[in-house]
């Protein structure tokens, strides 16, 4: 466990996980902080100690929100765009209360509060921790479980999801590395989706 989580970010995950068990938040979450850890190694002027812990708070938010509403408040066409605003304020809500009681010695507290407001609704990044932070989120949606998981919100097989993703998702990626990775995701996610088809093709006539 410790060899996965920073032993600084432990106590942070613990009070996160209790808010993070809805629509596989808890999971999103931990595969993000992995791709952050992955950017961070190509970014080494970047904070970690900004941007793993606003992974691990980023999305507490969205347990205050009806769970049937969750699925509907993202995607190319939202019924309840309004709950993307809402759980970033309701995170910092709860990410700040978090802290408080952490009183982690050294922890840049408003840093990482300015980064979860708005770490989804804000397209620009206001540091380089903010946009490995947001590059990281996006690019759960381009692994494996992001695709299923995705998938399952919208009723749609993984090749219609991965067009998508490629569509909506990768022109919003902030880094050079961000983009690189996601476009090596979608290659494999591409490749999968399509390994069914592929392997039982027929030749010419």
């Amino acid at each position: 466990m410790t060899h996965f989580l920073r032993d600084q970010d432990l106590q942070i995950w613990l009070a996160a996980r209790p808010w993070l068990d809805v629509r596989s938040n808890d999971e999103h979450t931990l595969i993000s902080y992995r791709l952050g850890q992955a950017l961070l190694r190509l970014h080494p002027d970047v904070d970690a100690s900004v941007v793993l812990p606003a992974i691990l708070m980023h999305d507490v938010g969205w347990k205050r929100f009806p769970p049937e509403q969750l699925a509907a408040a993202v995607g190319p066409n939202p019924r309840y765009p309004e709950l993307q605003r809402a759980h970033e304020i309701e995170g910092v809500k709860i990410a700040k209360e978090a802290f408080t009681r952490l009183a982690i010695p050294g922890l840049q507290v408003e840093t990482i509060l300015a980064i979860i407001d708005g770490h989804d609704t804000r397209k620009t990044a206001i540091s380089h921790e903010d946009a490995l932070m947001k590059d990281a989120d996006k690019l759960w949606r381009f692994t494996g479980h992001g695709i299923a998981t995705i998938g399952g919100w919208f009723d749609t097989p993984p090749k219609e999801t991965v067009a998508m993703l490629e569509s909506f998702v990768l022109p919003s990626m902030l880094t050079e590395t961000g983009t690189a990775m996601a476009q090596a995701l979608i290659a494999e996610g591409t490749a999968s989706a399509f390994m069914t088809d592929l392997l039982h093709i027929g030749g010419p006539a």
